[in-house]
């Protein structure tokens, strides 16, 4: 997301209010372009990968993961809470609006708790491959990056709440990971590779950036991740990975040349059996539009041989494509934030959160299926959404995904799953 513009755009005017309720019953699993049938049915087990059927490779992706500031102040080892925003000089602040909106949060919380009721379903779909963005400098550093309106700092004792989700990548090439520079940067390296997780998209020079993250799945392949990011998500030019420059993997836009290198390191990485994925940061933070040139560029991608683009940078989700049977995510909203109690934008409902579950062929990474478990934000921590809420998301995805062919269903369980009209 576009830090600078975070309060700009979010507002600090005022509170939101109102009771949260838990959902209780589990999501029923759904095959893209089936109906669902008698036999499917909510309960444990219910969100098992094996029920889109073998031979797939199931990649959970989601927005942006952002455990610094306010969320990091009530995990069990806080850092130094300045700020030096134009509204707020302490991260407590933000903890103290998503009490005043939502009720008291535990302090201190375990590392499990800003995900909530998502680990639950991550345990219950148990996917192959787990790739998060996660946007914030894990540092002790105080050294905020000139002229960075909004700087994320979650302190390095805290790294536990990135594992709590276990995920096999982190995708760094985002504008908030040298909030706290270069040291900074080395600071979340370290801290992420001491606790056994794996970075792309940053790293001590531009080769390193730009390497591809690969998992190894089951059937003997493996998932290969690259993560990059563009100016439009508010990263700065300064912040390229240069030889011997430590920074992230900027691409320097979205032309077909800059697809044709994107997809030669794929190419270079990949082997056969392989799924590829690219994880872009790009764009604004709001509204439903997606620019011509990320279309353009998305297709190009799969035209070289992508199988699944993951984008993010948006606070809400945007609509979803498949295009030439692989699945491109234009925007996948916020997953883990302090956002709550901070007005403005209501209309897009940002408190509502999707995990999303993509099975892939194995072999050719065409889509099998498109699972999506609505989420929402209560008490810096998230729950499985209610009904109303599962259903606006339904809406406002399904409408917004239409002029790229695709639909959006409310299955009886909860789950929302993709739809394909062409």
């Amino acid at each position: 997301m576009s830090g600078s513009l975070v309060f700009i755009e979010l507002g600090f005017a005022g509170l939101r209010s109102g009771s949260w309720s838990r959902l209780v019953r589990w999501i029923a699993c759904w095959r893209v372009g089936r109906a669902a049938g008698p036999g499917v049915a909510a309960g444990p087990g219910a969100w098992d990968s094996e029920e889109v059927g073998d031979g797939v490779v199931t990649m959970f992706v989601c927005g942006d993961v952002m455990p610094g500031r306010g969320v990091d102040q009530i995990l069990p080892h806080p850092g130094d809470p300045e700020l030096r925003e134009a509204y707020a000089r302490d991260a407590r602040a933000y903890v103290d609006l998503a009490e005043d909106a939502h009720g008291p949060i535990p302090r201190p919380a375990g590392f499990g708790w800003p995900w909530g009721d998502a680990l639950r379903v991550l345990d219950e779909i148990a996917p192959d491959v787990r790739v998060i963005n996660l946007e914030t400098s894990i540092t002790a550093s105080r050294g905020f990056a000139p002229g960075k309106a909004i700087c994320y700092r979650m302190s390095p004792g805290n790294v536990g709440c990135v594992a709590a989700a276990r995920p096999d990548v982190c995708a760094l090439a985002n504008n908030h990971v040298l909030d706290f520079g270069r040291r900074g940067l080395a600071d979340t390296l370290r801290a992420l590779s001491g606790a056994g997780l794996r970075a792309a998209g940053a790293g001590p020079d531009r080769a390193a950036a730009r390497r591809p993250a690969t998992i190894p799945v089951r059937g003997g392949g493996r998932a290969v991740i690259i993560s990059c990011g563009t100016a439009s998500s508010g990263i700065p030019a300064d912040w390229a990975a240069a030889p011997g420059r430590p920074g992230v993997n900027l691409l320097p836009d979205l032309s077909a040349a800059t697809a044709g290198d994107l997809i030669g390191q794929v190419q270079a990485a990949r082997r056969p059996g392989d799924v590829a994925v690219v994880s872009v940061h790009w764009g604004s933070n709001w509204g439903y539009g997606v620019d011509a040139d990320q279309v353009r560029f998305a297709r190009a991608l799969i035209d070289g041989g992508v199988d699944l683009v993951h984008g993010h940078s948006s606070h809400h989700p945007r609509p979803i494509e498949v295009f030439r049977g692989k699945l491109i995510l234009y925007g996948c909203g916020d997953c883990i934030d302090d956002y709550e109690g901070i007005t403005g934008h209501r209309a897009y409902r940002g408190d509502l959160r999707l995990l999303y579950f993509a099975s892939l062929e194995a072999g050719t990474g065409r889509l099998a299926a498109l699972r999506m478990a609505p989420m929402r934000a209560r008490r810096m921590r998230l729950q499985l959404a209610p009904a109303a809420d599962r259903q606006w998301l339904r809406t406002v995805l399904d409408r917004i995904s239409r002029r790229f062919g695709s639909r959006v269903d409310l299955q009886p369980g909860g789950m929302l799953a993709l739809r394909l009209t062409r």
